[in-house]
């Protein structure tokens, strides 16, 4: 903010603090603890998937490629000729974007490595999803009602007649 990035960069900042953290419950805590407690390939695949993404954002947030984000090894030693003190408060979010692109990294490999040592496969997270979503009640329901409203608005499309306003 103080080095010509603007506040809207610290806004940003605040909303991701307060929109990934549930978010990453949501999306890769509870898949991976689902995973585990009922050994599900499905919610393996789906861990997979969206802690990719996480290390992936890592990794681009640790670089500092110009214009994806504020912080980053390239921004931070650029900046070292231009105001120093800025430049050292930029390198503690560079080094922990690092850390965390690491640790994570490290952590996607050994649940991998756990997965592939399961037994578990590809073939297998399919067959879960086929055979196990539409055994959910909640899932049969929408549906249901979504293929009712779907079949009414054809055949209230079908048979109605046009509607002529006379002025």
């Amino acid at each position: 903010m103080f080095g010509g990035g603007g506040v809207t960069n610290f806004g940003l900042a605040i909303i991701w603090l307060l929109m990934f953290t549930p978010c990453s419950y949501v999306c890769w805590f509870r898949p991976i603890y689902k995973a585990f407690k009922t050994d599900s390939s499905f919610n393996f695949m789906l861990f997979f998937f969206v802690f990719m993404a996480q290390v992936g954002i890592s990794i681009i947030q640790s670089i500092g490629i110009p214009g994806w984000g504020v912080c980053g090894w390239l921004a931070t030693i650029s900046y070292f000729s231009y105001n120093i003190l800025i430049a050292l408060i930029m390198l503690i979010p560079t080094i922990m974007f690092t850390a965390v692109a690491s640790l994570s990294f490290i952590a996607l490999t050994r649940i991998h490595n756990f997965y592939r040592g399961s037994g578990a496969s590809m073939s297998k997270a399919q067959e879960e999803w086929v055979t196990g979503a539409w055994k959910n009640p909640h899932v049969q329901a929408a549906a249901q009602q979504a293929a009712m409203g779907a079949a009414a608005g054809a055949m209230q499309d079908q048979y109605s007649s046009p509607q002529y306003n006379e002025m």
